[in-house]
């Protein structure tokens, strides 16, 4: 198996009334997340994301409002997942990506990647996730919605 790409996509599941869906780390106990993932040789952040999705959850992004939200972050990758990828390669850029569900819904997890999922008010997500672009990510869903952090 080669390297991981260094660009990746994070799609933030979410209702209207701005309850958000985490996913615990099956790899990281207590490390809480938006669906991520790295794209892969050939495909574009988009692609990756829908990907991921029906990976991460088992529902296809494409039944529902799914938007490119045309924000990216760099970020540096942390230490002890850089074994993953080219020697050298410290930063990572995310693309961020908003999946609108009509209520929050039942998920199938990736057992290898995921143990727990929950929905979360996205003030209390925001509280629980592990890395600053995910908190990002929550912040620019209420700002879309015209409420702060």
């Amino acid at each position: 198996m080669g390297h991981k790409i260094p660009v990746s996509a994070l799609v933030l599941i979410h209702t209207s009334d701005l309850q958000v869906l985490l996913l615990e780390r099956a790899d990281k106990a207590g490390f809480w997340q938006s669906v991520t993932g790295s794209i892969e040789e050939g495909e574009t952040p988009y692609q990756a994301a829908v990907r991921e999705v029906q990976e991460e959850t088992g529902l296809d992004a494409l039944q529902y409002a799914f938007e490119d939200w045309q924000v990216s972050n760099v970020y540096e990758i942390y230490e002890h997942w850089r074994y993953r990828y080219a020697p050298g390669v410290t930063h990572n850029t995310e693309h961020l990506f908003g999946l609108e569900l009509p209520a929050p819904l039942s998920v199938q997890l990736a057992p290898d990647e995921h143990v727990r999922y929950e929905w979360l008010d996205w003030r209390e997500a925001a509280k629980k996730v592990f890395s600053w672009t995910n908190v990002d990510a929550l912040k620019r869903l209420g700002e879309r919605h015209g409420l702060t952090l």
